[in-house]
């Protein structure tokens, strides 16, 4: 197992007031139960490709050829927004330092950003990569364009597009100008678009393993979709721990917190996830973005002592005895003493832990995430808290 969710901290035996009783979890456990074999089925007739995506290797081979090309780059631009780059980036984020080129993924229109970066990359040794979805995204086209004047003529043929296989600005652009294209799946949306060629291609740039990236992800789908009871498939589990609370507790924000900053990305690709997927007909909660330990300092004041109203995950590493490690004479320091002979790793342990536990005490509703590990196969998920390995009442 490489990480496991514990939500013993949004039942009421620990948060007290702001959890949920037992038979509100049966509740909605149950309902969240017949969700599992429509997405089956719908795996199975291929009605939601992304389903399908966790099991396929033969469509790598399309785009390693330009991938083993932009590697021997020293920079490369990605260009998109939303969906095109949310997912991109948090797949990149989790590659070595120096496995790779760097890649730049310029998600706005902001003209100082865009002068900062030529100013600072050589476009002779820079290779670009152009995704939209539609192919008519304003932002992207006009990326795309003062990409291209700064590359000049001689540099334009280090560029590729991602987009769909219909007629469009972006591919029209790209087909005058011969540049490469792959297509981009018609029936993927964008926003779940990451183990396609969209989050893919930027990831085996920068040195990843996406054969293992599917693989990890292709692990978790099974076991949920396989899973004879939805306690024990953690997505289940959790989508109905979000909406008992949201039903039941009125709590109409969910706030993510990675204690990992290779983790910073996924925190802003799960705000779009939850977002765009959810705030639909007037219903959904709002996503909130948290970093451990920066916003201890910045946010966890509100969220222990304002509004009751938010659903909390974090997401913990497993730190203890990592980086560098504190000198023992601290020990001479009565201030200090508590650091002596500590790595910063402890000091990591520690206060994710803490913050979590303060969050329940504070009977904040809090699930929590521990990886033992962070690489692309991190996968096989359960609830370890002992409420939820107990029998239902009445049983599912």
């Amino acid at each position: 197992m490489q990480y496991s969710q514990d939500i013993a901290g949004c039942l009421a035996e620990a948060a007290g007031k702001g959890g949920l009783t037992a038979a509100e979890l049966d509740h909605a456990v149950k309902r969240a139960a017949g969700s599992l074999p429509a997405l089956k089925k719908k795996q199975k007739d291929n009605i939601l490709p992304l389903l399908n995506l966790p099991g396929r290797r033969d469509d790598i081979a399309a785009f390693k050829p330009a991938a083993d090309e932009y590697r021997q780059l020293k920079n490369v631009i990605v260009l998109g927004t939303g969906g095109s780059s949310l997912g991109g980036q948090t797949l990149a984020a989790l590659a070595a330092p120096g496995a790779g080129p760097v890649l730049h993924f310029m998600d706005n229109v902001d003209p100082h950003s865009f002068d900062l970066l030529f100013a600072a990359l050589d476009p002779a040794t820079t290779g670009l990569i152009a995704i939209s979805k539609s192919g008519g995204t304003a932002e992207t086209l006009v990326q795309y364009f003062a990409c291209l004047a700064w590359f000049g003529d001689k540099n334009a043929g280090r560029t590729l597009v991602v987009t769909e296989p219909k007629p469009s600005p972006l591919r029209d652009l790209a087909g005058e100008r011969k540049q490469r294209i792959f297509d981009h799946d018609p029936n993927i949306g964008g926003r779940y678009s990451v183990l396609s060629n969209v989050g893919l291609l930027p990831a085996m740039i920068a040195g990843l393993d996406v054969a293992g990236l599917r693989e990890g992800a292709g692990g978790v789908l099974e076991a949920t979709l396989t899973s004879k009871d939805a306690r024990q498939a953690p997505p289940a589990l959790g989508a109905a721990l979000g909406f008992a609370l949201a039903q039941r507790r009125r709590v109409n924000a969910t706030v993510i917190m990675p204690y990992v900053d290779r983790l910073a990305h996924f925190g802003l690709w799960f705000r779009q996830l939850w977002a765009e997927s959810l705030g639909k007909d007037g219903k959904g909660t709002t996503p909130i973005r948290a970093m451990g330990t920066v916003d201890q300092h910045s946010q966890l004041q509100l969220y222990l002592g304002g509004p009751a109203d938010k659903m909390f995950s974090v997401v913990m590493l497993e730190q203890a005895g990592a980086g560098p490690r504190m000198p023992a004479d601290l020990k001479k320091h009565k201030d200090l003493t508590y650091l002596a002979g500590k790595t910063m790793g402890d000091l990591m342990e520690a206060e994710q832990r803490a913050t979590a536990a303060t969050l329940i005490r504070n009977h904040r509703p809090t699930r929590v995430f521990t990886l033992l590990r962070l690489d692309e196969r991190a996968r096989s998920a359960r609830c370890s808290c002992i409420s939820c390995s107990r029998p239902s009442s009445p049983p599912i």
